[in-house]
């Protein structure tokens, strides 16, 4: 009966990824270039292609497969795995806030039409925006509430930078190791002391996304290399303390998560430095 469902579903997913290959090719392609110049034919098709036929596709496939997981890892709109979960750090926001100052990372500023427009330029350009807004990826079944980073030299190609989702400290202990703890969806106040679940990657260039070939940064796979880094940049700071190290989830071997090279664990440190 598995064998059965199994292959059931897989028909379903290369019928799907037949159709929307067609619709993209003969109803989409077809229709713009028989009213547009080639180039800018192209140029739309693929807008529509990657930006929605393909997530479209995507997710559809993810609901036949009806995939579900205690996550060691991020996902991104489509529902696609995306960073790795390898940093957790105890105290408020103004605390956070503070000891990724004194590292000198700058919080990364809104995700709007404006910041997109400006990291597009500055992409394009190769000029500093040393506070380029991050795409949103998501846990906790929310995208992320705030992030940090810090440019590699003066290009926004490259650049160190971590996500971070808030989880209530009552939440977090009543629920660590178990899946309960990464289907939260509350956030807690600002005021009080919660766990920030991190996500933390080493941007190095340009790139497309899998499956949905959606222009994005690339990033370095080793995420355990970039967690190190970031805890070690922090207790060179004395902004931690207590630092222990878990295992993400319930049952997460080691493995490769996306493109990503983990060890599933997560470091967790006491943030140290005074409110500001």
């Amino acid at each position: 009966m598995r064998l059965l469902k199994r292959f059931l579903q897989r028909m379903l997913i290369l019928g799907l990824g037949i159709f929307t290959i067609w619709l993209i090719v003969f109803v989409v392609f077809e229709d713009t270039e028989r009213r547009l110049p080639l180039i800018l034919a192209l140029g739309l098709t693929y807008g529509i292609a990657a930006y929605v036929l393909l997530p479209w596709a995507v997710r559809m496939g993810l609901r036949i497969l009806h995939r579900k997981r205690v996550p060691s890892f991020t996902t991104t709109g489509d529902g696609l795995p995306g960073d790795p979960v390898n940093v957790a750090l105890v105290g408020t926001l103004p605390q956070l806030r503070a000891a990724f100052a004194v590292l000198g990372w700058s919080e990364a500023d809104p995700l709007s039409l404006a910041s997109s427009w400006d990291m597009v330029r500055a992409f394009v350009s190769n000029s500093p925006y040393p506070t380029a807004p991050f795409s949103t990826f998501y846990l906790f079944g929310r995208g992320q509430d705030i992030g940090f980073q810090n440019p590699i030299g003066n290009s926004p190609r490259k650049r160190h930078h971590i996500r971070f989702w808030a989880l209530s400290l009552v939440r977090a202990e009543e629920t660590w190791g178990a899946g309960s703890f990464w289907l939260n969806t509350d956030r807690p106040p600002d005021n009080e002391p919660v766990l920030w679940v991190g996500a933390g990657t080493r941007d190095t260039g340009l790139s497309f996304t899998e499956l949905t070939f959606q222009i994005t940064h690339a990033t370095d796979s080793d995420t355990n290399f970039e967690r190190d880094y970031i805890i070690d940049e922090l207790k060179k700071a004395r902004t931690i303390e207590t630092v222990q190290v878990y295992q993400a989830g319930e049952r997460l071997p080691t493995e490769h998560v996306n493109h990503y090279i983990t060890d599933g664990r997560v470091t967790l440190a006491r943030l140290v430095v005074h409110d500001t």
